[in-house]
């Protein structure tokens, strides 16, 4: 990992692979986590394996240790592909699912509450702009790192 890179950039090249893996394990659990329990949750050849990826991300500032030398997130990041995705709740969720569901809502309302004066481009429109919006959040789901 290059030196000279300013942290974000340095985040952004170091948080790929094995290391993505960990970071989204912890950010999916929440709570402290030890290296044999990341080892054994993520089918790691050998606990040494875990250790390297758990301490470079103490070494980026995003994980921390407790008192008990358990691995614990210190710091949320949205990098590479976690871009296109957003935590509600505990579920993460492709960011142009409410896109999709906005242009469906809209389609929906149009047709059900404006019957009598139907505009062929709005239904069209709408639909259209529905059907892209639930195509390309597919499209993103199925690249999910988690």
């Amino acid at each position: 990992m290059p030196d000279d890179l300013p942290t974000r950039e340095k985040i952004d090249y170091a948080l790929r692979g094995k290391t993505l893996t960990v970071y989204l394990y912890l950010l999916k659990h929440g709570k402290a986590i030890g290296v044999r329990e990341t080892q054994k949750e993520l089918g790691f050849s050998s606990p040494s394996v875990a250790f390297h990826h758990l301490d470079k991300l103490v070494e980026l500032g995003l994980v921390e240790k407790d008192q008990y030398e358990r691995y614990v997130l210190a710091k949320k990041v949205d990098t590479g592909i976690l871009h296109s995705f957003v935590s509600v709740a505990g579920l993460t969720l492709p960011r142009l699912g409410f896109y999709a569901a906005f242009f469906t809502t809209m389609a929906v309302a149009y047709l059900l509450l404006d019957r009598s004066a139907l505009n062929l481009y709005a239904v069209i429109g709408t639909a259209g702009g529905s059907a892209v919006f639930w195509y390309e959040t597919w499209r993103v789901w199925r690249r999910k790192p988690f």
